[in-house]
């Protein structure tokens, strides 16, 4: 962008403001393959006791595959690659299916490999964007273009500190809000089971209580 450019950016005000952080939250995210991150992922609904917690990690081995495994309370691993995801669980057959039939997964592995490659083009094309807060303390809504993934999901929200993507809240078109915590605030959820404590960790909101 041209200098004359940049400077009137600058000058427009809080949406030109919204755009600078957001450019600088992509470049921050970028996190070359080999890579990896543990998650936790917080499911509820009206028909569960308790929301459901999945524990697990994410690993990108490379810049095209994208690996999802499950450790509690199940153990199960997702592989999504050139177009497919296979889910393997132990003592069962492992089924694979094209990316189409869940644009939900597609949607997943188009977003975080554009985050994590830095690819801030792949992720415009692919989404709406819109940031907010500070490099300290910022959020980053993401609402999809494509119209098989709009059907499914509304919208989905990263938040964060600084370079560390320490949230994803999923909203579905249909459903309970899906809601994963990532790195720092994964380990910080050990132990933890209530709901608004995993969702004060998610936003950032101070110390959460067991």
């Amino acid at each position: 962008m041209p200098l004359c450019a940049t400077a009137q950016a600058d000058a427009d005000g809080p949406a030109a403001q919204a755009t600078t952080l957001g450019d600088w939250v992509l470049q921050k995210l970028a996190r070359p393959a080999p890579m990896q991150t543990p998650f936790v992922e917080v499911r509820d609904s009206p028909m569960l006791k308790a929301p459901l917690r999945i524990a697990g990690e994410y690993a990108r081995p490379d810049a095209d595959t994208l690996v999802r495994q499950v450790r509690a309370p199940y153990v199960e691993t997702t592989t999504i690659r050139a177009g497919e995801a296979t889910i393997a669980r132990a003592g069962r057959t492992p089924r694979t299916f094209s990316l189409s039939r869940v644009p939900e997964l597609a949607g997943l592995q188009a977003s975080f490999g554009a985050l994590l490659s830095g690819d801030a083009g792949a992720l415009r094309e692919a989404y709406r964007i819109d940031t907010n807060g500070t490099r300290q303390h910022w959020s980053m809504t993401l609402v999809p273009k494509d119209a098989a993934l709009a059907g499914k999901v509304r919208d989905i929200v990263l938040r964060g500190r600084g370079a560390e993507l320490r949230c994803i809240e999923t909203r579905p078109v249909k459903g309970d809000l899906q809601r994963t915590l990532l790195a720092g605030a994964a380990r910080a959820a050990d132990g933890i089971t209530a709901a608004d404590a995993l969702a004060a960790l998610c936003h950032g909101d101070g110390a959460a209580t067991r």
